[in-house]
């Protein structure tokens, strides 16, 4: 490596410089204290884990992320986190043990063997809420609403809502009572979003008539809420839980649309992603100019069966990297420049900080000047004190 090549970071990885590392400090602040006026109590899971507690029940798309290396100490292969969610559940399951609903947020690095197209870059700062032990349609829908008004301190204006709920497909797989390698193919297929390619998937694997039908109808349910209509009446003969799962998301719509009646909702209901792991309703909330969702979740029940406790599950997770970009601009200047020496200068620096106040004091022979320090007031000695100055 030649010293011209040493700066270079690796894929996916990157680090963060003024103006944003302070933005991103700022939101983390804001942010956890939202998440503590809701009653959402902060934990912080450690970076490495054993595999076999940390990759339990999340399916293979966790795994392929996952850096593993040997413990030294035991022999036993570990995880580099990927993922929070798995580790909260852990907590709550194992190392908490409480009674009745649980409100659990946190804001910490993860580290991802390779990048996820859905999830951004491979060291991102991920912050998000997890609420269990209720499952009920009003633990999702605390869920959804924080994760709106997570966007709204965040600075994000016009949000995209995009809904589906996982039991849909589920009830048709097993109503269908396909084969592993049927259902693979199956899909496949949806994940493509190829009419042909489903329709050819669904005759070969599918033999009755009527559910072939229904898995052809999930490849093109996708809009506004005259989706629901829609699949209503192309799910009519279908098993009572898909029409439960019909019912649940038009509760939820219309609970987001009761408080935040400027989101403009779509829905997918061929939406897979994450089927290994979610059980019900799923969400991603999406802004203008951003090619990839700033806030995802939904339901992922039971995952502490691995841990002897077995609990309903939802919440969400965010980037905090990507969220502090939407109101990033240019840096705010707000400090007060100080000279380098002057009688009674350090006590007057020093009642400037303590009252809150950001102070940059010159270095003897500084070249740079108040600007370049984003400052936007010189303290100067007025009639024998020290004063801060607009410049």
């Amino acid at each position: 490596m030649t010293i011209a090549d040493r700066w270079l970071l690796p894929d996916g990885m990157d680090e963060v410089l003024p103006p944003q590392a302070s933005r991103m400090e700022e939101l983390r602040r804001a942010l956890l204290d939202l998440y503590h006026r809701w009653g959402y109590d902060q934990v912080m899971p450690p970076p490495v884990e054993f595999l076999d507690s940390l990759l339990t029940g999340t399916g293979t798309d966790l795994d392929l992320q996952t850096f593993k290396l040997t413990d030294q100490l035991t022999g036993r292969m570990m995880g580099v986190s990927a993922d929070v969610t798995p580790q909260v559940a852990r907590m709550d399951a194992h190392s908490m043990k409480r009674q009745g609903p649980v409100r659990l947020c946190y804001c910490t690095n993860v580290l991802r063997a390779k990048a996820d197209q859905h999830q951004g870059g491979r060291s991102p700062v991920q912050v998000g809420v997890e609420l269990f032990g209720h499952a009920g349609l009003e633990a999702d829908l605390e869920i959804l609403h924080l994760a709106l008004a997570s966007l709204v301190a965040a600075g994000a204006g016009e949000i995209h809502l995009a809904l589906g709920h996982i039991g849909i497909y589920r009830s048709l797989v097993q109503a269908a009572g396909l084969t592993t390698e049927q259902e693979r193919a199956l899909f496949e297929a949806l994940e493509l979003k190829s009419p042909g390619a489903l329709a050819d998937r669904a005759a070969e694997c599918v033999s009755d008539p009527a559910l072939a039908g229904m898995f052809m109808a999930l490849g093109r349910l996708h809009g506004g809420p005259e989706v629901l209509d829609e699949a209503r009446e192309a799910f009519a003969e279908a098993p009572a839980a898909v029409g439960a799962a019909l019912d649940q998301l038009r509760a939820l719509h219309r609970g987001v649309q009761t408080r935040h009646p400027e989101v403009e909702p779509y829905f997918d209901l061929a939406e897979l992603r994450g089927y290994q792991y979610h059980t019900g309703m799923m969400f991603a909330a999406y802004v203008p100019g951003y090619g990839q969702a700033l806030a995802k979740g939904g339901r992922y029940d039971d995952t502490g069966r691995a841990f002897g406790r077995a609990r309903p599950a939802t919440g969400f997770s965010m980037d905090l990297k990507l969220l502090a970009t939407l109101a990033l601009g240019e840096p705010a200047h707000d400090g007060v420049w100080a000279p380098a020496e002057g009688e009674g200068l350090h006590e007057a620096i020093a009642a400037l900080r303590e009252r809150g106040e950001r102070v940059v004091q010159a270095l003897p022979g500084q070249r740079t000047g108040p600007e370049e320090h984003r400052c936007n007031r010189r303290l100067e000695r007025i009639d024998g004190r020290w004063e801060p100055r607009s410049l």
